[in-house]
């Protein structure tokens, strides 16, 4: 049965005058193509009918390679305690201060028609349209990563979408990969718990999960871990819940977003930093910059800094959250990257996504460009380009008056670093170690999450084919818990009893 679609708050203005074609001549017939006679062929000169096919077949750009699936809103962010001592970024410069945002949320691995209620990281893409530019930050539902170098990142993603000669996800190649990828297993056990398919977008935490760094107007400098924790309460569905809601509503996830924001029960989630004294990284007991690692709450207690509430729908998803972008490399003054090699990668891989998927001039889109701000550059031309420079020069430096640098970088130097260039590994802590929070992770859980842990994957590890790639997948969770490795080969076994 078709869900009813709801229209609430929608924009249902109706332009004036005649139908016109794109070039705005009126329209005599949009009915009846032109033909030769009654009933005979169709004329090469019906231009309007070759205007709209021709439209039609363009109407799609190549969909995200990851993250393709999503939903996004309008909101506000409002600060709520004075950070000014870390950051000097403008939009968090004092209580009370508002900015307008766009959260875009997303699955990882499916593609554009694919179903929400699946297990799957959720993306958590957010921009920030703040009065010194656009700020982007772009992380996940998760706090921890699969992996920590972005050249192992294609690798990954091949393994989770289709395989290029049967065409589906091939659970050989999953736990092939997380196998010999033992830093997956945090993430990993994350994904298989209970967290792993949120009842929604609105029921689920949003983490930044790289580490950030702030600077004051001083010029000190600390390190940041973000966190937005959902005011409507963690939701979650079993496996059970998500394959029936999967087929019966494909649209779950994005239906429940629009549906609550047009009813006016806007989501909303409070945001804290973990703050971390940027002398303390050298000597921290494990690799704070690695994205497969969590900052325990012990040593650097998460602090509320703000509200984020979504309080508008888009009124076109197509221009509006599928051309939107999102780039970790969008900072304003005050905040920068860290040396955490995946955010490195993706501080390239993730401008370079769009400008293949959208065009050379996607940050001038509506959904893109600042809007408490004004874009000011040299670069001209390119598909979909208005204009907008009119006659002014395209070169800088210029005489004619033209927008300076201002010789103030956004981002603090750090001189952490020694040695000569080379493929490094990153620097090893004291207790850096693939395997000790993902048992530290499991052993947090309830017993009936433990059970429904080692349930959902020893459902998933029971398809690989062959004996290896499962014996190493339970080993590496017999690593990180002794328990948890025991329940989990019973558990398989009985579903795939492992041959000699």
């Amino acid at each position: 049965m078709a869900q009813e679609t709801h229209g609430a708050g929608r924009d249902t203005g109706v332009p004036q005058g005649p139908l016109t074609t794109e070039a705005g001549a009126p329209v005599a017939d949009n009915q009846n193509s032109e033909t030769a006679g009654i009933g005979g062929p169709v004329l090469v000169q019906d231009q309007l009918l070759l205007e709209k096919l021709a439209h039609f077949n363009r109407e799609r750009i190549p969909e995200r390679v990851v993250h393709a699936r999503g939903a996004g809103a309008y909101g506000t962010f409002t600060v709520t305690a004075d950070v000014t001592p870390y950051t000097r970024a403008a939009f968090l410069s004092g209580i009370g201060k508002e900015t307008e945002t766009f959260l875009r949320f997303s699955t990882v691995a499916g593609n554009l028609g694919s179903a929400d209620a699946v297990r799957d990281p959720r993306g958590w893409a957010l921009k920030f349209y703040t009065e010194e530019g656009n700020y982007d930050l772009v992380g996940n539902n998760t706090p921890v990563f699969f992996i920590k170098d972005a050249i192992k990142f294609p690798d990954f993603i091949h393994t989770q979408k289709r395989d290029p000669c049967t065409g589906s996800q091939e659970a050989d190649n999953v736990w092939d990969f997380w196998g010999l990828s033992p830093e997956s297993t945090h993430q990993v056990t994350w994904l298989f718990g209970d967290r792993g398919i949120p009842a929604s977008y609105r029921h689920m935490n949003g983490y930044g999960s790289h580490t950030y760094q702030w600077n004051n107007a001083a010029g000190e400098v600390f390190w940041v871990k973000y966190h937005f924790k959902t005011d409507q309460g963690i939701r979650n569905l079993t496996q059970a819940e998500a394959n029936l809601l999967a087929g019966a509503d494909p649209d779950s996830h994005q239906r429940d977003l629009r549906e609550a924001i047009e009813r006016g029960e806007f989501p909303t989630w409070t945001v804290q930093v973990q703050i971390m004294p940027a002398a303390d990284a050298a000597t921290y007991r494990f690799n704070p910059f690695d994205l497969t690692k969590v900052w325990p709450h012990a040593d650097y207690p998460p602090i509320e800094i703000g509200r984020l509430e979504l309080n508008r729908n888009p009124q076109n998803v197509f221009a509006e959250v599928e051309q939107s972008i999102f780039s970790p490399a969008h900072f304003v003054p005050g905040i920068g990257p860290s040396p955490d090699k995946m955010l490195q990668g993706r501080l390239f891989a993730y401008g370079d996504a769009h400008r293949y998927r959208v065009g050379i001039n996607a940050d001038h889109l509506p959904v893109n460009r600042p809007h408490a701000a004004e874009a000011r550059t040299y670069s001209r031309d390119g598909s979909l380009y208005d204009g907008r420079h009119g006659g002014a020069r395209n070169y800088e430096p210029n005489s004619f008056g033209g927008p300076a640098q201002t010789d103030r970088p956004l981002w603090q130097a750090y001189d952490g670093f020694a040695g000569g260039t080379g493929n490094h590994p990153a620097p090893v802590h004291a207790e850096d170690d693939d395997f000790v929070q993902a048992g530290n992770l499991y052993r947090l859980m309830s017993a009936d999450e433990q059970e429904r842990l080692v349930e959902n994957l020893a459902g998933f590890i029971a398809k690989v084919s062959r004996d290896d790639i499962a014996e190493r997948a339970i080993g590496n969770f017999r690593r990180a818990d002794e328990d948890l490795g025991k329940r989990l080969e019973a558990a398989v076994q009985a579903l795939r009893p492992l041959r000699a």
